[in-house]
This record gives C-alpha cells, structure tokens and sequence, in this order.
C-alpha cells in the first residue's frame, strides 16, 4: 500500500538514519530522522490509546507547520484515530464550529500566533496536547510524554475504505464543510501522483503553506513520506526567504498571491526596465537567471507548482523568462486536489489536461465534474450536501464552468455561484477580468462586482508597492488597466471605475479564507449598498473613503 502510514513504517524500517524534518527554532535547526521521528510518533500514540477512546475517534490538529505537526497527524492514525487538521489563523468562533461538529476528543495545540484568542474555543472537556517546544504549556506536554511514555510496538494499519481525515473546508461561502477522507483516496492519489513526478528520497520539500489546506497536506507531508524524502519548515514570516534560500527545495508549492509577491520583491531590486535590458544581454543571461533564482531559493527546484485559485498567464511567462516553468494544478478538497494538471502536457492559460485516471466531463452550462478513486466519501454529518455535490452517476460537481479546447487543454472561466447580473440584465463572469486585472503590480487583491450598476467595477486591495505610489501615480497605473482590459471584453463587461479599498482583505476580518481566496459574498455584504455612489462618481479611479 502507498497510504502515508504505511510508507512511514516502510522509511522507518529501511532508511532509519535517514533525515526527515528540519525544524528551525530560534538560534538552531532540529532534525529528525525517520527513526527518531517514529519514537516520538510511538510515544503519543501510546499515550492517545491510554485514554481509551472509543474506536476512530476524531483528533484535532490547531498549529501552524512545524514537525510536531506531521508527528501528530501520524500519531493520531498510529493510534487508530481520525484526524481534524483546523486552519492555525482561524477565530475562536471558527474553532469552536468544528470541534463541536466533529465532536473531537482531543486537540493538539502548538506553534501559534495568538492562542489567547483562541484559547476560549476549546471546550473545557477537550484533552490538550501542547507542543511545548513553541511556548505553549497546556495539558500534556509533548516533551514530558516523550520522556514518560513507552512507544507503541506494533504498526496499525486502517481498512482503507474507512475515513481517516475529515478535511473542513476552508469556505468561501458558508459554513465549513467536513469532508471525509479515506486511506484509500489518499493512497490512489499519492501512487498515480509522484511515479508521474519521478521524485525520490533525494528529493526536498518545503513546508509553510497551512497543512490543513489539501494540496500542501497532499503534496508536502505525505510527498515527503510517499518518498522517503526530507521536509523543511519555515521558522516564520520574517525568516521565510532565509528559510528557504536555506533549503533550495527541488519540489515547491505556491499560491498565485505568492508568486506575484515575489516577483514584486525581485523587481524591487531590479526593476523590470533594467531586467528586460539585462536579459537582452547573451552574456548576462544565464549568470543573471541563476543568481535570481538561487537568491528565492528555487535553483534546485524541479518542479514548481501552483494551485488553490487561478494564476495569470502573464506571471507565468514572466517566471519562464527567469528559466522558471510554474506548473498549475487544479482540485479541490473533495477530490484531493486530483483533477488536472499542466505537470503531464503544458499549456499557459489552462489548467492542463485531466490526470491519466480521472474522468473528467462538462455539463451543458459548462460545470466541470470529476470522477476518481482519490474523491471523498461525503461531507460529515450531512447527507443531503453529500448527495447535492454528486451527481447520480457519482460524478463530482466543482462549481467551476471550464472550457475545453482542441487540444484537450481545459481553462476555467469563472463560479456558476460568482456570477453576477449588472442592472442592464447582464450576466458577468468575474474571473476571466480578475485575472487580465492582477497583471497589475498595484493591485495585491480585486473583487469584480456590478450587481444594481449599469457597469461592473472592480474593487481593489492595493499592493505594498501600490501603497507606496503617490495619488496621482496610482491613478495613472490603474486607469492604463482599466483602458486595456476594456479593449479586450465585451461592451457590456467593460468596467466603470476601479474603487480603492481603505483596508486589507485578511484572514482575520473574515474576507480572505486560510488559503487565501477572496471570500466574495462576505465582501458584497460589506460593500452592495455603495455601488451606486462609487459608480456615479464618473471617474476611472475612485477611493472607497471618498
């Protein structure tokens, strides 16, 4: 079998010396081999099956990355439990909603940001297990049950067909749902995946995307035990670049919003006037890529992957001229992040071609639907929201509308659900002028609205070098945008104006989820009643505070 439980036991056996995380800790780097990583795994097992839960009870995880959160997701399986990984940055409210939906019995807690405000959520007779190790000390400690506890001796294994996760989604829309993950999901997913990869045990991953976010927990964690290989952790957000100059992985996942920063750190130091020079020069070329690439840590990288929400065309062929080919997966936590992918057949602009063993289809209006041993059982607890997202014949519906094209390449262009109608009767689709806009430097996020407008508009999070820019500098950069996507859509598209948001969009004020998409309808909650004030304003730029 190719679960991760039963890969570990398979590296724990035959490469024991083998180094399997890299922890950076203030001052120092901890490493764990795959043996020494299996004690500690051993150990609170024991110390779980010493509480006599009842059969597959449900663990929670609440940390940010780190190795003791690997460590944990293992423990709870070793012990023959189901584990629920919860998003590190969600509100006590958020916590709470799950804990009490998956009635767990346990949670570890452990290198967090702000655990006072959290705190509260645990119910009070909720087991703790703190990583002691980043400075919380609640219930048992790690540290102490490695030092107390005698590690498991057998190797428990999970009929595969039974749930061993439950994946809460992270929601752009409503409540989050808990989907359920089999072993064999897991495992049908990761043994099509990395053959297709060619990666190994000498292969590098890095770990700093949430872990409960499906396609760094695919990709990243259970990657790094599929092969043997070795993970490193990302100290924190002040220390990410050396962290990852450090660890020049030869696998790397990023969100688009990532890229697009470092791109805009690059150019921070060269801007694109003189890089474009440079890269004109035959003898500058190689030195000048090479240099660029070793400085963001990716001169080993052989696979550069991005996923989670859309990446504009132009950021890719901005990243190809570095000699980085950036290649877009595309999935969702229902099916393990395993629909399509441009890692086989490469095509910028799309999504790429389904997995050799997906079936994918669309409908009459254009849904994409899956269909793949790597789908979930359901949603926990809910059986009518499992029964509306499939559809009889066991298809999985994405809430994506796609086009296929002649070569079999598939582009998404947009949410049956974003879709919106402008007061002319005009149905718009948001993403296709989203993306044209992100090419943008200025702009870090845009929301493209218009419901009870003539027009639509798009609202806008500036960049930090948006922020930096004068008024009348911002006002130039924004209307030549506007001007541009404007030439390239239909009349009934063009946009009117593009209103400048006063604040962020965050995970902590509720309008970005943990993985970082723009949670739309929360947005127009905020924002509906002004449209109309913003669109009569008769200007191509326009502050929200005006």
């Amino acid at each position: 079998m190719s679960d991760p439980l039963s890969r570990f036991y398979k590296w724990e056996h035959e490469t024991p010396g083998t180094v399997l995380f890299h922890q950076p800790l203030p001052g120092l780097v901890k490493t764990f081999t795959y043996a020494q990583a299996g004690q500690e795994m051993r150990k609170i097992a024991a110390a779980l099956l010493s509480l006599n839960l009842p059969r597959r009870s449900r663990v929670a995880i609440l940390s940010k990355n780190c190795a003791h959160w690997m460590m944990a997701d293992l423990a709870i399986w070793m012990a023959g439990h189901i584990s629920v990984p919860l998003y590190p940055t969600l509100s006590a409210h958020g916590i709470r909603q799950i804990l009490d939906h998956s009635e767990s019995k346990v949670i570890f807690v452990g290198k967090l940001d702000d655990y006072n405000s959290q705190r509260d959520a645990l119910p009070a007779d909720i087991q703790k297990i703190s990583f002691d190790e980043y400075g919380i000390r609640e219930g048992w400690l790690w540290s102490e049950l490695i030092a107390s506890q005698k590690p498991l001796k057998t190797n428990t294994t999970f009929d595969r067909y039974e749930m061993a996760t439950i994946k809460y989604t992270s929601g752009t829309t409503g409540i989050p749902k808990g989907v359920m993950i089999s072993m064999h999901a897991i495992d049908y997913a990761l043994s099509h995946a990395f053959p297709i990869l060619k990666t190994g045990q000498s292969d590098r991953f890095f770990s700093y995307l949430p872990l409960s976010h499906i396609a760094e927990r695919m990709l990243v964690e259970f990657g790094t035990i599929y092969n043997g290989a070795t993970v490193y952790f990302s100290e924190s957000l002040d220390k990410f670049a050396a962290n990852l100059a450090h660890a020049q992985p030869t696998v790397f996942l990023a969100v688009p919003r990532i890229w697009a920063r470092f791109k805009e750190k690059i150019l921070e130091k060269i801007p694109q006037k003189k890089l474009n020079t440079l890269l004109s020069i035959p003898l500058v070329i190689s030195i000048l890529k090479r240099t660029i690439v070793k400085n963001l840590g990716l001169s080993k990288c052989n696979w550069a992957i991005t996923g989670a929400s859309p990446i504009s065309v132009e950021l890719l062929e901005w990243y190809k001229k570095l000699g980085i080919t950036i290649c877009e997966v595309y999935g969702m936590t229902e099916n393990l992040a395993w629909a399509t992918s441009n890692i086989e057949h490469m095509k910028f602009g799309t999504i790429g071609k389904p997995w050799t063993n997906v079936q994918l289809r669309l409908t009459g209006e254009g849904e994409i639907q899956t269909k793949s041993d790597a789908t979930m059982i359901g949603y926990y607890k809910s059986t009518d929201l499992t029964n509306e997202v499939f559809t009889p014949d066991g298809f999985l519906k994405s809430g994506d509308i796609g086009q296929l094209d002649s070569e079999g390449f598939i582009t998404i262009t947009g949410r049956i659900k974003d879709q919106f109608k402008t007061d002319k009767g005009k149905y718009i689709a948001p993403l296709p002028i989203e993306l044209k806009l992100s090419v943008n430097t200025d702009i870090e996020q845009v929301c493209v609205v218009g419901m009870g407008v003539p027009q639509p508009m798009a609202l806008v999070v500036l960049s930090p070098t948006g922020k930096s820019k004068s008024k009348e500098a911002i006002i130039e950069s924004l209307t030549k945008i506007i001007e541009s996507v404007n030439k390239e859509t239909e009349a009934y598209e063009r946009l009117q104006a593009a209103v400048i948001m006063s604040g962020d969009w965050t995970i902590e004020n509720g309008l970005l989820t943990p993985s970082l998409k723009v949670k739309r309808n929360e947005v127009e909650k905020i924002h509906l009643p002004k449209y109309p004030k913003w669109y009569g304003v008769g200007r191509k730029v326009v502050w929200e505070a005006e």
